[in-house]
């Protein structure tokens, strides 16, 4: 069990993995897949349940609701927060992970400057 909500754990798979993101559409993870592989973790993606409010309505045919999944990594020390915050994470041409990064606002990492200064 997790001491608070930013360091989730579950079962992808029969594997005991650190969550690293819910409901995460493909495009996401065809982005954060390759980023922690590179970084050295083994990567889960397995797919989201369906929400119950889509399950549920009798319009929406699972084909029309958008599919999302769930990405953990295997190393249960794994916490996103600490790893950009701690810039623990490095691009595939060495760049530090900066949030913006993480959060795909900015394609190329600027990790000369602080966070304060932009």
């Amino acid at each position: 069990m997790a001491i608070n909500k930013n360091h989730e754990f579950e079962e992808l798979n029969g594997i005991k993995c650190a969550i690293v993101e819910k409901n995460v559409l493909q495009e996401r993870i065809d982005f954060l897949k390759p980023l922690l592989e590179g970084n050295g973790y083994t990567v889960v993606v397995i797919p989201s349940p369906l929400p119950k409010t889509a399950a549920t309505t009798t319009d929406a045919t699972p084909d029309e609701v958008a599919a999302t999944f769930t990405i953990g990594v295997t190393n249960l020390m794994f916490n996103p927060t600490n790893a950009i915050f701690g810039r623990l994470l490095r691009t595939k041409d060495g760049h530090i992970v900066t949030l913006s990064y993480w959060q795909q606002k900015e394609m190329v990492s600027n990790d000369g400057l602080p966070y304060y200064e932009n």
